[in-house]
């Protein structure tokens, strides 16, 4: 597990060298912070402890902590809650990390429920179920679009547009929009959706071009000026989706479900706006692809956002031969379960790898 936050170089010894009670307090503060998203108060500290400290002993070990960054507040008499270099401490050093229990794996088995269904299918599954343990946004990196092509077919959708979709025979579906000269009759894209499947079932991307432009060469009147265009663009299509992994989103609307605060709010507004911008989430994500393990952004240091208040749990997933071909997280509040929600965001990456592997 890795956390990605830089460390206040003036604070980290300090931090480093604090003592069992200070951690202790500080843990508390984050449970506290974690379950009501409240600032916590010294008062409500010491009852926790059962009066074994005094609120005026705890206030002062709340200062230290606020002193090399742990704790902030909103003004000088209220209460404190952790920072990001805060949530980032608690995540690193002190979270204690549980393994999923039998009933909680097959709980999870259960929801995901990936028997037959297409690679498509899978990662909407997987989405919708990683948002809805986390109360977070969900995300998934699929693999690229490679592997032999099963079926390929043009559907005009306007006069100037037509729909390209593509399968593999992994399973793996995507659809892309062309444009199209106007006119052109709808027997033309039978025409074509039958040609290019007599021609790619089965051949890879290289394949499949060189015997298309071969047999386009030996017989030229073969197609005609217009049909070449759409096999160009469609095998361009392909070209295209086998450069890229593709990011699904779901969930955004959790992360207004629970807020707090106007602050909070506006905060949350940014971070729906930015995932929605799926292009930035890109760099997030292919840091976790050269990484091994589930790998947790923290706050306003992180790469994609860039904002406090926020966190992203990722985690890679891999084929049957190990290698990382996409990545499974979560996106949501510093103030997110980490002890709920790592070990789920990991579990459910190595499922959804082996079940791609199963469909394979």
């Amino acid at each position: 597990m890795t956390s990605k936050l830089k460390d206040s170089d003036k604070n980290k010894s300090q931090i480093l060298n604090l003592n069992e009670r200070a951690k202790k307090i500080f843990s508390m503060i984050v449970d506290d912070f974690v379950t009501n998203g409240q600032p916590v108060g010294s008062r409500r500290l010491s009852a926790r402890l059962n009066g074994h400290l005094s609120p005026a002993t705890v206030r002062n070990v709340m200062y230290d902590l606020q002193e090399v960054g742990l704790l902030t507040s909103s003004h000088s008499s209220a209460g404190r809650f952790p920072t990001d270099l805060g949530m980032k401490f608690f995540v690193d050093g002190l979270l204690q990390i549980r393994n999923l229990s039998h009933k909680e794996c097959k709980e999870i088995k259960k929801k995901f429920n990936l028997k037959n269904k297409s690679l498509d299918q899978m990662y909407d599954d997987t989405i919708h179920l990683l948002s809805g343990l986390s109360d977070c946004a969900g995300l998934v990196l699929a693999p690229k679009l490679d592997g032999g092509m099963k079926h390929i077919e043009f559907v005009p959708v306007s006069k100037e547009q037509a729909l390209v979709i593509m399968v593999t025979e992994n399973g793996l579906v995507e659809n892309r929009i062309i444009k199209i000269p106007k006119g052109l009759p709808s027997s033309t894209f039978t025409h074509i959706t039958n040609y290019l499947n007599s021609k790619l079932q089965g051949r890879s991307l290289s394949e499949s071009k060189s015997l298309v432009e071969q047999e386009i060469k030996d017989d030229k009147r073969l197609l005609d000026k217009e049909s070449k265009k759409l096999i160009d663009r469609g095998l361009a299509c392909w070209a295209d989706a086998n450069k890229k992994n593709k990011l699904i989103i779901t969930g955004t609307s959790k992360l207004l479900e629970d807020v707090k605060a106007i602050e909070e709010l506006e905060r949350i507004r940014v971070i729906i706006e930015k995932l929605e911008n799926k292009e930035d989430l890109m760099n997030i994500i292919n840091d976790t692809q050269k990484a091994d393990g589930i790998q947790i952004f923290i706050g306003s240091e992180s790469s994609f956002f860039g904002i406090t208040g926020c966190s992203t749990i990722i985690s890679p997933f891999r084929n049957k031969d190990k290698e990382i071909i996409g990545a499974v997280g979560v996106v949501g509040p510093t103030r997110i379960n980490y002890a709920k929600i790592i070990p789920v965001v990991d579990y459910t990456a190595k499922l959804l790898g082996k079940e791609i592997g199963i469909n394979k």
